[in-house]
């Protein structure tokens, strides 16, 4: 057999191979269907509606792919993840260890992705005299140890602390749980959720003696482009790490306190990932991680992971 023969032969014999394909790489319609649906939608802990839906508009004008936002609480956004209803939930917590070994046992790559930071933000009513709070005493209001404003500030009339949560289920309450009470649950009768953020001020709003906490996003004035500004209907309160509260040494959740450290209720929010085929769940996720969408979170008043912050000292005049 001469060499161009060798060469027919052998493409012949390639081109009938061809025609039978293996078995193990037969198409499964229902995997494909199944895993088109999970990447069609995100799931994210409601306090970060204003700042995921910000991202999601520019990056669906810019890539034209689609995906749409399931807001709700942390808890069902995970369970969501663990049960391959989404490739992608936005959160404020890692992974837990037996999440993670259940996933790689499932043949998934879960990834969790720090895309910024934000502030628990402690808010009340304008009426309200007094604007600072240690840590302690959030802490023993969490509690049920103090449960009267007047027991932090005798000269307070307002009363009983109406604590205000978004979701009984949300990254605001398991951060106060396992950040602040060291795991224990609140048992005191006077802490509430109001289902939403934006409902926890609308609540502070109208009640005088009530204190909401909610992810420090939901607080900026969007017509204060340098976000040093916060709602004009609530008041934020400034939290101090010493045994007792001045203006002098409490912070509230602006950009460059959580840069440096100074506010204590900073959290981190994670991406968690578990896309396998790098699809549109991945591509937003590093959309969000491109300095566009670090910009976005840097607008939003939040401080991003990749921070290039630029400090400068303002006068302002008061006349």
């Amino acid at each position: 057999m001469n060499a161009f023969n060798k060469i027919y032969h052998l493409v012949g014999l390639t081109l009938i191979l061809g025609l039978f394909p293996g078995c193990g790489n037969k198409p499964n319609p229902e995997k494909e269907q199944a895993y088109q649906k999970a990447a069609s939608i995100l799931t994210a802990d409601e306090s970060f509606f204003p700042i995921i839906d910000e991202e999601l508009y520019y990056f669906t004008n810019q890539t034209l792919d689609s995906i749409t936002p399931v807001y709700i609480n942390e808890q069902d956004a995970v369970k969501k993840l663990m049960k391959q209803e989404t490739w992608l939930a936005f959160t404020t917590r890692d992974f837990t260890k037996k999440e993670r070994q259940d996933l790689i046992a499932q043949k998934f790559l879960p990834r969790a992705i720090p895309i910024a930071y934000d502030g628990l933000a402690i808010i009340v009513n304008n009426s309200n005299p007094d604007s600072c709070i240690t840590i302690k005493d959030f802490a023993r209001i969490l509690k049920g140890e103090i449960t009267k404003w007047d027991e932090i500030y005798p000269q307070n009339k307002l009363g009983v602390i109406d604590v205000v949560f978004d979701n009984p289920l949300s990254s605001t309450v398991r951060w106060c749980v396992d950040s602040i009470l060291g795991g224990k649950q609140f048992k005191a009768p006077n802490i509430g959720a109001a289902k939403t953020s934006a409902a926890v001020i609308d609540y502070v709003e109208n009640h005088p003696n009530s204190l909401g906490i909610i992810g420090s996003n939901w607080l900026n004035d969007k017509r204060d482009t340098t976000n040093v500004t916060f709602k004009k209907n609530i008041t934020v309160m400034g939290v101090s790490k010493l045994d007792s509260a001045t203006k002098h040494n409490s912070w509230k959740p602006y950009q460059y306190y959580l840069y440096n450290g100074n506010y204590p209720l900073r959290r981190t929010i994670y991406a968690l990932l578990n896309d396998t085929r790098n699809g549109v769940p991945s591509s937003f996720t590093h959309f969000v991680q491109l300095p566009k969408g670090q910009k976005i979170i840097l607008r939003y008043g939040l401080l991003p992971r990749i921070a290039n912050m630029n400090i400068r000292d303002v006068i302002v005049n008061n006349k």
